[in-house]
């Protein structure tokens, strides 16, 4: 009951690249880069157990960006011509590689840390891959001049890869969609059906992680446009209910979404965000197991999974490490709380 994990990233060693940032340089290269990328998932990895996480992850430290790791390995894309490019609906520019030939992956995109990973855990693993509109809001088309045509096109690709961690191991393949926030009409028509494509054949528990986006400064500023009442998971999330997908996240602790979202997402897996990515404060077990007691009016407690609101990429190493251990311990108190408690059965 309450099997804890992480939305997907940590930050990063400042041996491995530079700190606190969301788009780090890398401080190594070849050889030497790729085992500090080993060092550091492992010592994530130990991380995580010592915290107390049911399920851990790769803390994606191989990977600079959430999805411009995986693109790196995709044919028809061109890193050397970067362009600006506002991203979430302009909330912020970056630069960005562009799409200008056929999408076809160049081999296998995320072996190496899976499967170092599925090697030194015997807990549940979850690997986390971008999700397809987040993929298209994040690259700029030269090509194919749609963006659900490019959404469907990097999906299969996504699929593949997908098909890949399972045979290596993972038992959660989670898609990070924080676009499905920003782009709602596009993520009910379409981009719900692109992550079926993405998750099609897979036998694993599937997930999607939908938030408002890292602690970053714009992601924090644009939340303050978003008044009182977040509701925009109410325009995704029946037409996730009815997907095939598995688990769904939504942010919970220190955010706007109003709780009765959480009843659109019946039959489903919910991963709850109790610790919050855009504040250094450290929440107390008893923060958490309340917030997991208010989430018990909404989800069954056998599928509540309590979680991170997002990734925790742009925070400190110290600060981190104490929000896991908040996490795991605020779990415990829940369980301890709540065993016996008949909510939502």
């Amino acid at each position: 009951m309450f099997e804890t994990a992480i939305a997907g990233s940590l930050p990063k060693p400042s041996w491995l690249s530079e700190t606190e940032k969301l788009w780090p340089q890398w401080k190594l290269a070849g050889a030497e880069l790729q085992q500090a990328k080993a060092d550091a998932t492992l010592l994530w990895i130990k991380a995580q157990e010592d915290a107390g996480l049911d399920i851990v992850g790769d803390g994606e430290q191989s990977r600079q960006h959430f999805v411009h790791g995986f693109l790196e390995q995709v044919e028809g894309i061109d890193f050397e011509h970067k362009v600006e490019m506002g991203i979430r609906n302009d909330r912020y520019k970056a630069m960005v590689p562009q799409v200008v030939a056929p999408l076809r992956l160049k081999g296998r995109v995320h072996a190496f840390e899976a499967q170092l990973a599925r090697a030194h855990t015997t807990r549940k693993l979850k690997f986390t891959l971008p999700g397809p509109l987040t993929i298209v809001d994040t690259v700029a088309d030269n090509y194919y001049g749609d963006r659900r045509k490019m959404a469907f096109a990097f999906a299969e690709l996504l699929n593949q890869e997908a098909l890949a961690l399972e045979a290596d191991g993972v038992d959660i393949i989670q898609f990070d969609e924080p676009a499905f926030n920003v782009y709602m009409k596009d993520a009910a028509d379409w981009g719900v059906q692109a992550l079926e494509i993405a998750a099609r054949g897979l036998k694993c528990t599937t997930a999607v992680h939908i938030c408002y986006g890292y602690g970053i400064k714009a992601n924090t500023d644009w939340k303050e446009t978003l008044g009182q009442e977040w509701r925009q998971y109410a325009q995704i999330f029946p037409a996730l209910a009815a997907s095939s997908i598995q688990q769904i996240s939504l942010e919970c602790y220190h955010s706007h979404v109003p709780p009765e979202m959480m009843d659109l997402l019946k039959g489903k897996d919910v991963m709850v965000g109790v610790i919050d990515v855009a504040s250094d404060v450290i929440e107390t077990p008893e923060q958490v197991a309340d917030t997991i007691g208010m989430a018990l009016q909404h989800v069954p407690k056998e599928r509540l999974f309590p979680c991170t609101n997002c990734g925790l990429a742009p925070m400190s190493r110290e600060v981190a490490l104490k929000k896991l251990e908040a996490l795991a311990q605020g779990a415990a108190l829940a369980r301890a709380r709540y065993a016996e408690a008949g909510a939502c059965e």
